[in-house]
């Protein structure tokens, strides 16, 4: 019809060829029948989809959180400690009065804090806070597992909060161990994860951000070095001092360490930052800390290969050709990933040279290094002979047993000879540094080159009498050689 819409004047041409008759009919009804059955075929696609993917749909509730968390939560340990009390008689002045000695003291081994930690490597080192530790005289770690474990205490920074323990294993024993961030891979606001032992209650996870890279947060009474610390809203309470704050990839981005509270407002929790971590370890892992041996080097490694970070001048490493920025790949002739290992490597003979296989660009060599003894060090150094005092030399002296080192003997026309340290003489300081261990002797002694001088402060006995002693303090000036 004219001027119909040719919507509906198709349907009307039903006797045309083509149209709405028979034909046409026919035509629609195959039109129709098809795509019922594609529809019906979509379905039946989607539905096998859905049971099938019906785990996955589950799995929505499995968000980078919980997998963080999953991933770190075997490597968090709970930290007990205690402490040796001594409990005196309130009647002991009178029972001493009566009888002419003392009444006996009881000591008893209390609990004496609570703590976290984090397992840092394969062998069961666990990394955690120092003031955990603290005055305590046994510590116990609660694996994931349920086990309770005895904790020897290795080393630690007081000014850090840093404190690294061992846990007692079976022989080959292996252990979950964390990943650790690159040193500044942080995001300010990125989500992160606190994980310890708040309350001593169990291992628990509280999420946040990261609210600031750079503080430093306020301790009264401890004048702790450590700068630049994170900040974050996540939960850190009380017993989470020494576990990890992590990120969503899971990888250890700090040490939580603290919180501070407004009288009713939330809690703002700070973590020493993995950079620091870092640098900490790898004076821990050290020759001159495991082993009493000078190296020279500090090494780096662990995330990654292992790098060598700095070199001391005039050190072992430095005369042996190391220079920071090489990776070292391997050990007389052994691969080495980890720092432990390379450490425990290093040391196994210090009589033996080290040798170490090395690339520096595209360059790859082996170099040569001989590590030397504190003792040698020092004789090296300063034409001495250096012991720990005892009891016995301590009393003599009138100091305490860490107040310095006794002077066995003194190397003739050595440096501290010519200028006039005699033997039996007690080494109070070195620069105007106390000393009380060899390692503190050594230390100074690093960093000193032939030609260069050092300041002892010792102290002299001269006999006045047949039981008469007199001690005089001088400060003496030593040419190192």
């Amino acid at each position: 019809m004219k001027g119909m819409p040719r919507l509906w004047s198709w349907c009307e041409e039903a006797d045309a060829p083509g149209g709405c008759g028979a034909r046409g009919a026919s035509r629609v009804g195959r039109v129709v029948a098809r795509g019922a059955l594609v529809r019906l075929a979509g379905c039946m696609v989607l539905t096998l989809r859905l049971l099938a993917a019906g785990p996955e749909v589950d799995d929505i509730r499995r968000d980078a959180t919980v997998r963080a968390i999953e991933r770190v939560l075997p490597t968090v340990v709970n930290i007990a400690t205690t402490q040796i009390v001594e409990y005196r008689d309130p009647y002991q002045d009178l029972f001493y009065q009566f009888y002419g000695r003392r009444a006996p003291v009881e000591r008893r081994e209390e609990p004496s804090s609570i703590g976290s930690g984090v397992i840092i490597d394969e062998e069961g080192y666990i990394l955690t806070n120092f003031h955990v530790l603290r005055r305590a005289s046994r510590v116990y770690v609660k694996l994931q597992d349920g086990r309770i474990l005895e904790a020897e205490p290795l080393v630690y920074t007081p000014h850090k909060d840093v404190a690294l323990l061992k846990v007692q294993t079976r022989p080959g024993e292996r252990f979950p161990a964390i990943t650790f961030a690159a040193d500044d891979d942080l995001i300010l606001g990125e989500t992160v994860i606190a994980l310890g032992n708040p309350y001593g209650l169990g291992t628990s996870a509280s999420r946040g951000i990261l609210s600031s890279k750079a503080r430093r947060p306020p301790v009264e009474g401890e004048p702790l070095g450590t700068q630049d610390w994170l900040q974050t809203d996540a939960g850190i309470n009380p017993g989470n001092s020494g576990g990890p704050l992590i990120n969503l990839r899971g990888e250890l981005i700090g040490i939580n360490v603290a919180v501070y509270r407004e009288s009713q407002g939330m809690g703002v929790g700070f973590a020493i930052p993995v950079k620091q971590v870092n640098e900490a370890l790898s004076e821990f892992f050290s020759p001159e800390v495991t082993r009493s041996l000078w190296f020279g080097a500090k090494v780096k490694g662990l995330r990654g290969p292992l790098v060598v970070a700095d070199v001391q001048p005039g050190s072992p490493a430095a005369r042996a050709g190391l220079r920071a920025g090489m990776e070292i790949e391997g050990v007389n002739g052994r691969t080495v990933r980890r720092l432990v290992e390379f450490n425990r490597l290093v040391t196994e003979s210090p009589d033996q040279p080290v040798r170490l296989q090395v690339q520096e660009g595209r360059n790859r060599r082996t170099v040569e290094v001989r590590l030397i003894s504190f003792e040698s060090l020092v004789e090296q150094k300063l034409g001495l002979r250096l012991a720990p005092l005892t009891q016995q030399l301590a009393a003599g002296f009138q100091v305490g047993v860490g107040d310095g080192m006794y002077v066995e003997s003194v190397e003739a026309r050595g440096p501290a000879a010519r200028a006039g340290v005699p033997a039996r003489s007690l080494l109070l300081g070195l620069d105007g540094r106390p000393v009380g261990s060899l390692f503190q002797v050594a230390d100074v002694l690093m960093g000193k080159a032939s030609g260069d001088t050092v300041q002892l402060t010792v102290v002299v006995p001269r006999r006045l009498g047949a039981a008469l002693m007199e001690y005089r303090q001088v400060t003496v000036e030593v040419v190192v050689r």
